[in-house]
């Protein structure tokens, strides 16, 4: 009798039958692709658009936290690194796309599926519920710490000890009234249009952190640096570091695996592109993250010149104290606080839908489970948003663990299992050494992690 979480014989002679015309597949359109536009009843997504949605995929909380990582890498180190995280984030995809045509399915989940049974969709389900959690809480750790600035930037006179000046009371009446009510909508393709504007928002931070370079001096004012640091401030502090490795270090590869994290995106919007092939989605995917390596490597360089070594974990942070009152500051501050507070609840249905197919895959609608599962997972989030004292604490140990699983274990250690290749072929070294340095990298980043937090 066969296993409930075995592949099915049809599905085992589909995958083989599939595997012997692999040459030949690499440019042509999967079954399940052209089904499923077919469903739609739509030629598919434009390329451009399909580089668009992949981008806001990218996209996200990393962006604050990569001038820290610059100040404790060097210049040369940071570019270095991120420049190997971004090329292996693309290969990542590569192999994720091999895949996609040789077993026709669409989702993340699916391919763990395929490649080891059910706990192999059980474990990918498990890192992609893990990983959103991580990603929403890092957002509202932004709103807790940035909105109580940004309104009492409006205020004149004294506030002190008011409520909407508290971060924890704000978060929890914004996730009350606002990311709750939306997470817990049945569909919620509206916040896609609007979300979409994250990407110019990025663009705009980007480009205030180059003009505002040079509207804070160095070395900072004296006053600033004890009330904000508690460290001296001299000139040899304005001087940039090529190379520079400390204790700190440890964050820098899981913050950038933070930052490029968008493959259980990817299966979805190569269905919906337009005319889909293997390389034109590669295509997509290259110039996607082409421009977030870009976004992302101008925000860090300006920003670690604008503060050096005294840069925050949170670059809005250094802005916010320096510059309270700054107009171009203030309309930054909240067209970022308006695109992550529209993220969390878009982000809220993926981790929802990982849950239920860990745990309620056969079984039908229900409100109440829905609802609950809803409330469970905000309760989560709001938690780690409250009682998580730093944000680089939620980019390293999330992308130490599950953003270097899902863009460098997984990918690899899937494609050695369903790839019929020689072992000795390029794809599948390539595929084993991505596995390996996912192994490594995420296992030594989190130990010294851990060690950082024990000495302290």
């Amino acid at each position: 009798m066969e296993a409930p979480w075995e592949i099915s014989n049809a599905e085992r002679s589909w995958y083989v039958s599939a595997q012997q015309s692999e040459a030949t597949e690499a440019e042509e359109l999967s079954p399940l692709l052209s089904n499923e536009l077919y469903r739609q009843g739509s030629p598919g997504v434009s390329f451009g658009f399909s580089v668009f949605n992949l981008t806001n995929a990218i996209m996200g909380s990393g962006i604050l936290g990569l001038a820290y990582v610059m100040a404790h890498t060097g210049i040369l180190g940071f570019s270095l690194l991120l420049l190997i995280v971004a090329l292996l984030a693309s290969y990542s995809v590569h192999l994720l796309l091999s895949m996609c045509i040789q077993t026709a399915v669409t989702s993340y989940e699916d391919l763990g599926l395929f490649a080891f049974g059910l706990p192999g969709k059980m474990v990918v389900a498990g890192t992609i519920m893990i990983q959103n959690i991580g990603a929403m809480s890092s957002y509202l750790l932004i709103i807790k710490t940035e909105l109580p600035a940004a309104i009492a930037e409006f205020l004149s006179g004294d506030h002190t000890g008011s409520w909407y000046l508290d971060g924890q009371t704000l978060l929890i009446v914004i996730c009350v009234c606002i990311v709750f009510p939306l997470a817990l909508l049945p569909k919620i393709g509206f916040l896609g249009y609007t979300s979409s504007l994250s990407f110019f928002f990025m663009v705009f931070f980007a480009v205030v952190i180059i003009i505002k370079k040079w509207s804070i001096p160095c070395p900072l004012p004296l006053n600033y640096v004890e009330q904000y640091f508690q460290i001296s401030n001299a000139t040899d502090d304005c001087k940039p570091k090529l190379f520079h490795f400390s204790k700190e270090s440890a964050y820098a590869i899981p913050t950038m695996a933070f930052s490029f994290l968008c493959h259980t995106s990817i299966l979805p919007i190569y269905c919906e592109l337009q005319s889909p092939s293997k390389k034109r989605m590669q295509n997509a995917t290259n110039t996607a993250i082409g421009l977030s390596f870009l976004i992302y490597f101008i925000s860090a360089l300006f920003g670690y010149l604008t503060f050096y070594d005294k840069v925050a974990s949170e670059l809005l942070q250094g802005y916010s104290k320096y510059l309270p009152h700054d107009v171009v500051v203030m309309v930054v501050k909240l067209c970022i606080l308006f695109a992550v507070l529209l993220t969390v609840p878009l982000i809220h249905f993926p981790t929802r839908k990982a849950f239920m197919m860990m745990f309620f895959s056969n079984f039908p609608f229900s409100w109440i489970r829905h609802s609950l599962i809803t409330l469970a997972l905000n309760i989560i989030i709001v938690l780690l948003a409250m009682y998580v004292p730093d944000i680089r604490n939620v980019f390293g140990v999330v992308g130490s663990s599950t953003s270097t699983c899902l863009i460098f274990v997984f990918p690899g250690l899937f494609y050695l299992k369903l790839s019929r290749e020689d072992f000795l072929s390029w794809k599948k070294l390539g595929a084993f050494l991505l596995l390996i340095f996912g192994i490594l990298v995420g296992n030594f980043s989190l130990a010294l992690i851990i060690f950082n937090w024990i000495n302290k």
